[in-house]
């Protein structure tokens, strides 16, 4: 796959559209501290949707060589893949699509992992996937691997809306990843990826957010 435009089956992607109003306690994340924490969602929410518009602005061929330079960045921080779980995601509203890069650490030795759904409150599970394995459509109608082993990732390569001077990551709101790497053993890397363009200063971190280990741009990598 040459671009994130066309990444197969195209129809199944659809944009995440309410996940940013959701209470913590709806998601299963623990309770707010911050007393100014209205005020910092509804900021969210704006970042949220300038950010997801901006990243959708960019050619397709710019998102592409972006990809190609985030692929490279990763392939140099995690080095030989071989015996290791990587989960990742399926890339959704100009998302840097690293598709076919994990095919090629697949066939490095590695073992290549998507997250799946189960319910609200609870954390997601990594299914093992390869390329032309069945898909089913899940949340927001994103593909997931249909009959695939569950497993637990060594590392997990997260999607960034935006991204903030101390690694925190800017999601599209529902707690998803965060609940999830809340309950992945300690040495689990979390490697956030995204565009550039999408630094921010800070995402005004809560209680529930959890800080990615390194966040890997078409600019370099930040480390935490």
């Amino acid at each position: 796959m040459s671009n994130d435009d066309d990444p197969s089956p195209r129809e199944y992607a659809s944009p995440p559209c309410f996940m940013h109003e959701v209470d913590p306690a709806y998601a299963g994340l623990p309770p707010r501290a911050d007393a100014d924490w209205p005020a910092v969602a509804r900021w969210r929410k704006a970042e949220r949707e300038r950010l997801i518009a901006q990243r959708l602005s960019l050619h397709a061929a710019t998102r592409a060589d972006h990809a190609r330079r985030i692929s490279d960045g990763l392939s140099a921080l995690i080095g030989d893949p071989a015996d290791f779980i990587i989960g990742a995601y399926w890339p959704i509203r100009g998302e840097p699509n690293l598709l076919t890069w994990l095919e090629g650490l697949r066939a490095r030795g590695a073992e290549i992992a998507l997250p799946v759904v189960i319910a609200k409150k609870t954390p997601m599970v990594f299914r093992l996937w390869q390329e032309g394995e069945k898909l089913a459509r899940g949340v927001w109608n994103i593909p997931f691997p249909a009959d695939g082993k569950q497993v637990q990732p060594d590392i997990v390569i997260a999607p960034v809306v935006g991204f903030d001077t101390g690694c925190y990551r800017l999601g599209y709101g529902g707690g998803f990843f965060d609940r999830t790497l809340a309950t992945l053993p300690e040495a689990t890397i979390a490697i956030g990826v995204g565009y550039a363009q999408a630094a921010i200063p800070t995402i005004h971190p809560q209680p529930f957010d959890i800080p990615m280990r390194h966040i890997v741009t078409e600019s370099g990598t930040r480390t935490r």
